[in-house]
């Protein structure tokens, strides 16, 4: 299976894709000879140790998008990628954990049939999947994290209706375990797009309190607008200069106690 991945100049300038720091590189695992590994619209990079994705970027041609459906298409372990290194249906069943996608589905479904179909089947392996909560997954509490790609879509005036997204679960060493695993509670996204002929990007962090005990319930989620100087202090690798460059959010508060979530879609810097 070879596919074409991220493209970092999809957006027409150079955003650039991250770079793992060196403990983050020590346990991604390696595709020949590569910590990225590809597929259509998307790129990935997997922890060895999590069992996850540690970061996600795909490419949405907002122009050219299919809807396809998403019947009969089963979540199967990536073939190239040793199982040992992947988290699978063992983690789901029978209880209320989603199978959760990083890189959206709907926002991989663009391109010509044959490729927009090929995204959609790419986008089931479970490399690009993390467990969220049935309620946040599905976005039955006004679905903001969900609604994040499309906001920027309808909301700026993006050049040639084409974003680039980087995503995935931040890795807390006290993250509860649950059947074995270690369950991501914060999810961060970050957004690039043009405006103008000017790169932007958007940053944004999710925090589910999750409490795990014979059954699971979802306390609150909350998201924050954030700068990616502060995403960098949470995750294993670092985002490229361009988009710190474009970053619509440089001032972070230092008292997280301080910081006001995200009430609507309406409050968000693009």
């Amino acid at each position: 299976m070879t596919s074409a991945g991220f493209d970092p100049k999809f957006l027409g300038t150079e955003a650039g894709t991250p770079v793992l720091t060196d403990s983050g590189a020590a346990d991604a695992v390696e595709l020949d000879g590569s910590t990225t590994i590809d597929y259509t619209h998307f790129s990935l990079a997997m922890s060895r140790s999590r069992k996850f994705a540690s970061w996600v970027a795909w490419n949405i041609d907002g122009g050219e998008m299919k809807a396809l459906s998403r019947s009969n298409i089963p979540f199967v372990k990536d073939p190239r990628v040793p199982a040992e290194f992947q988290t699978g249906d063992e983690l789901y069943r029978d209880n209320r954990l989603d199978r959760g996608h990083l890189a959206r589905r709907a926002d991989l479904c663009w391109g010509p049939k044959a490729e927009a179909q090929k995204a959609n089947r790419d986008s089931f392996f479970f490399t690009n999947i993390t467990p969220q909560m049935d309620d946040f997954n599905q976005s039955a509490r006004e679905g903001l994290w969900g609604r994040l790609e499309d906001a920027v879509l309808a909301d700026v005036d993006v050049d040639n209706l084409k974003v680039s997204v980087y995503g995935g679960p931040v890795f807390n060493a006290d993250d509860r375990l649950f059947r074995g695993v270690a369950i991501p509670r914060e999810f961060y996204k970050a957004i690039a797009f043009v405006v103008d002929g000017e790169l932007r990007c958007s940053a944004f962090l999710l925090t589910q309190n999750i409490v795990l005990a014979e059954a699971l319930d979802l306390d609150e989620f909350r998201v924050f607008q954030v700068s990616l100087t502060e995403l960098e202090k949470r995750v294993g690798f670092t985002f490229p200069a361009e988009l710190h460059a474009a970053d619509t959010v440089s001032v972070q508060l230092l008292d997280e106690s301080e910081r006001q979530p995200l009430g609507s879609l309406a409050e968000i810097q693009w």
